[in-house]
């Protein structure tokens, strides 16, 4: 067995790309890496508390616990990253009628 035969069963390491804002950042991580890895390293690079971004990645919300595995994410891939938005909604005025 050469030098070079020794680590053909470790797990080839993916590079992620994170966009938001029209920013992007890259985090190199292992396909059974958790997500929240991810996240911490996204968050902290685009300065942003953390928590307060969602990922998506082919229309799909991301969890945390997932990992780049479960959703067939390839080297290269990109996780789109936007702002989380709690509540809200339309208030309507009441409208009485007479």
């Amino acid at each position: 067995m050469g030098a070079g035969e020794e680590h053909e069963d470790v797990k080839p390491k993916l590079n992620v790309n994170i966009m938001y804002e029209g920013q992007n950042c890259t985090v190199k991580v292992k396909p059974i890496t958790p997500f929240a890895k991810v996240f911490q390293a996204a968050e902290k690079r685009f300065n942003k508390d953390p928590g307060t971004l969602k990922f998506l990645f082919d229309g799909q919300r991301l969890r945390p616990e997932m990992t780049p595995a479960e959703v067939e994410m390839e080297d290269g891939d990109t996780v789109d990253a936007h702002l989380e938005q709690l509540g809200g909604g339309h208030l309507y005025p009441s409208i009485t009628l007479t």
